[in-house]
């Protein structure tokens, strides 16, 4: 029998696939003249498969991919589902309406299919659901508004949107100014956490009263304006969210919040991930920086309290430049653990 020109892929179990290359030339047959008990060179260059398991052969001539073992269970999207009843803010969510239910589970699977993101979302948790529980719950407002945080800026305080929208809250310029969170050249208060969630429960209030108690409409109002809301219920002749036709970004806006309560409420249930496993609290401490300079450098300011520029940035976002003018700020700085004060500690030697 003659081969020419070919390529073998045989299977090995357990070790993977064995790639064997063939010499174009002839292969010996029963009619090759005898040599004297020698292979010849086209012999040698043959791999005969049942000889391979004990014959070691030249990495060019033999190539094998091992197999890959994949650690623990493999799970799917469709392993996840998105319960009969859910309730936000004490409210039940129609999900036996066929198009609120798709609309809710949309969101749904949007979050669980990039797991790495919404590992981190929920890891961010541990950190800015703190001042916003504090404050919702001092105001008696449903606790489940705080996960509008995660649709609005994903718990990012320094976030900024094409709309000019800022903060994790994402106040726009205007709303900013009416609950009396000041922006100019130095600051932005719009991405202070504590001072954009104050203002952020005040709207909300105002918003529910606005549309009759109705958490649905007033989550949508946030999104679009209330006036917006009202004129496009108006002219629908409604006065239900799930029934309104609305801008896509409004329309994926509440049920987007909803999911989010199911999975971030749940994280070991749907992340595999446990409270420990969440972003700790940062230990803080407010001092009072006065500038009586013409301008500071926020890198001097890092030095004499123990941190560098990067972690004040980051604990202070709404400051916009890398320096403060002429002026008192109050500024967030990491506590300090020594017994006494120990800022400007002298280093040993």
């Amino acid at each position: 029998m003659i081969i020419r020109g070919m390529q073998f892929v045989s299977s090995m179990v357990g070790i993977g696939l064995v790639i064997l290359s063939i010499s174009s030339s002839a292969l010996a047959t029963p009619e090759t003249p005898d040599n004297g008990g020698q292979k010849s060179d086209m012999e040698k260059d043959l791999l005969v498969p049942d000889l391979l398991d004990s014959q070691a052969e030249p990495e060019d001539r033999l190539v094998i991919l091992p197999e890959i073992k994949r650690e623990g269970e493999r799970f799917f999207l469709s392993s996840f589902k998105l319960p009969d009843k859910i309730t936000f803010a004490g409210v039940p969510v129609p999900l036996d309406n066929w198009q609120v239910r798709e609309r809710i589970e949309y969101e749904f699977y949007q979050f669980l299919e990039d797991q790495g993101e919404s590992i981190i979302l929920a890891k961010r948790t541990g950190r800015c659901f703190p001042p916003a529980e504090k404050q919702l719950a001092e105001t008696g407002l449903p606790d489940d508004l705080k996960y509008m945080l995660l649709v609005e800026s994903k718990c990012i305080s320094a976030a900024y949107s094409r709309a000019k929208a800022s903060g994790p809250w994402q106040f726009i310029p205007s709303t900013g100014r009416r609950y009396r969170l000041k922006s100019d050249a130095v600051r932005d208060e719009r991405r202070n956490l504590e001072m954009s969630t104050e203002a952020a429960v005040k709207y909300l209030k105002y918003l529910k009263d606005f549309q009759d108690n109705d958490w649905f409409l007033a989550m949508a109002s946030y999104n679009a304006g209330e006036e917006r809301i009202r004129k496009l219920l108006k002219e629908q002749k409604i006065a239900d969210f799930w029934k309104m036709h609305g801008p896509r970004e409004t329309m994926r806006y509440v049920p987007r919040i909803i999911a989010a309560k199911e999975i971030y409420s749940q994280p070991e249930k749907y992340l595999g991930l446990t409270k420990k496993d969440l972003y700790m609290p940062l230990e803080t401490e407010t001092i009072t920086v006065n500038v009586k300079e013409s301008q500071r450098a926020l890198t001097s300011i890092a030095e004499e309290f123990g941190t560098y520029l990067l972690e004040l940035k980051m604990l202070n976002p709404e400051f916009k430049k890398n320096v403060l003018p002429h002026g008192t700020y109050q500024i967030r700085v990491p506590r300090q653990t020594c017994p006494s004060r120990c800022f400007k500690q002298e280093k040993i030697p």
